[in-house]
């Protein structure tokens, strides 16, 4: 489809993130603080969905969890999509799992939320008025994702099943036997999703996810004002060719990561269409 009328956004490129949190103000705190994000007025009519700001530019919003939804806290992906009941069809058809119907959210957009085969949860946009991010790749905004699987073949071929993705397998230069690939939308020239199979080190309790990443202008101060606030720390910091990252839970349980992209090492892996 390439990039579809005013959004900016090819298909299947992360466009929005959003996260739900029994409590809010909480959440408000923790990544005002951490990431230096504002919020705006809680809008009650949609179920007190509270847009984050960083510089003034729309970046994410967090949410209270609806009745019956109340669990733990995650942060969710949305994949830009022209028509997203024909997307959550594909994911149906290629094994997934429609949470969610495709819902018109006022004229704001049309959303949707999927699991793929492997159950990471997915969200599907088709914007209207809002657009999705308004900055990406600076700090205090979104950066890149990726998707944690434990069946890394089932979750490849529903990428690619439903988002028009070239899969590209990262040379695995360090020993530890990493199975990663990157995903880039059609017409687009870099990848705009990353997939890593969960291996040992991810404890069994961990189920599937995407994970999103933030930048940031330093990692490090970061991750220790985070774990001030009570996140904890999974990994990381640790400095490779696309940035330096960690991956951390904050306070209320769900999963984020921050790079600061301009701190590298080591050249780009080489990749390899699979």
């Amino acid at each position: 489809m390439g990039v579809f009328a005013m959004t900016g956004f090819t298909e299947g490129t992360p466009c929005w993130a959003d996260a739900m949190f029994a409590d809010l103000e909480g959440a408000k705190s923790f990544y005002g603080d951490v990431l230096g994000w504002t919020f705006g007025e809680s809008s009650s009519e949609y179920g007190n969905y509270t847009q984050a700001y960083s510089d003034g530019k729309a970046v994410a919003a967090v949410v209270p969890p609806m009745p019956g939804q109340e669990g733990e806290a995650a942060w969710c992906v949305y994949f830009a999509s022209p028509d997203t009941a024909a997307t959550a069809e594909k994911a149906r058809a290629a094994g997934g799992q429609v949470l969610m119907e495709p819902m018109k959210v006022g004229d704001f957009g049309t959303m949707a939320l999927v699991k793929e085969p492997s159950g990471a949860v997915l969200g599907i946009w088709q914007p209207d008025r809002h657009r999705g991010f308004e900055k990406t790749g600076e700090p205090g905004s979104y950066a890149w994702a990726e998707l944690f699987t434990r069946d890394p073949d089932r979750a490849d071929a529903f990428l690619k099943d439903v988002f028009p993705y070239r899969a590209q397998q990262v040379a695995d230069d360090t020993g530890e036997d990493v199975d990663f690939k990157v995903f880039t939308p059609e017409g687009a020239k870099e990848a705009v999703l990353g997939r890593l199979a969960m291996g040992e080190q991810f404890p069994p309790s961990l189920r599937p996810f995407v994970n999103v990443y933030f930048a940031v202008a330093d990692c490090d101060a970061t991750v220790k004002k985070a774990v001030d606030r009570a996140a904890k720390l999974q990994f990381g910091p640790v400095t490779i060719p696309f940035g330096r990252f960690a991956s951390l839970t904050d306070p209320q349980g769900a999963h984020f990561a921050v790079i600061d992209p301009s701190t590298t090492a080591g050249e780009m892996p080489k990749l390899t269409d699979a």
